[in-house]
């Protein structure tokens, strides 16, 4: 039961930081076409008003339950070494670790990122981590 109210968890705080890099890289960056510069400034400040008052967390929820569920499904490692399932998983962790690092960083103590400073590629890390996450339960024999 506790494993499944935090999956729940951890899937719905995914779709909300997911999906507001899916906005933000198809529909507000394309603003700048049909507005001037102010308006679309002024636009993208009060969608970020709220956006920065539950993405962050949503993030930080979905990295700290994350961290849960992989201790919970990972195993123990055979005498042949990690399973497929264990090297995608892991794969996906780092990937959603790298993902919470930076927006900690980014979020709370100001340190923006030297490269990749568009929402671009976190939102390309999430849909790697996706279809990880759909590719990891084949049944692959290494």
């Amino acid at each position: 039961m506790l494993y499944t109210l935090i999956h729940t968890i951890h899937i719905f705080s995914v779709f909300i930081y997911g999906g507001f890099l899916f906005v933000d890289i198809l529909f507000l960056s394309k603003m700048k076409q049909t507005l001037d510069e102010d308006e679309q400034k002024k636009a993208r400040e009060a969608i970020m008003i709220h956006v920065r008052k539950v993405v962050p967390k949503a993030l930080i929820v979905a990295v700290i339950t994350g961290m849960y569920l992989f201790t919970q499904v990972f195993g123990e490692i055979s005498s042949d070494g990690l399973t497929y399932f264990q090297i995608v998983l892991s794969i996906k962790a780092f990937l959603g670790l790298w993902l919470g690092f930076r927006g900690v960083n980014q979020v709370f103590f100001g340190i923006q990122p030297w490269v990749f400073k568009s929402h671009l590629f976190p939102f390309s890390l999430v849909v790697i981590i996706i279809l990880l996450s759909q590719f990891m339960y084949l049944n692959v024999s290494m």
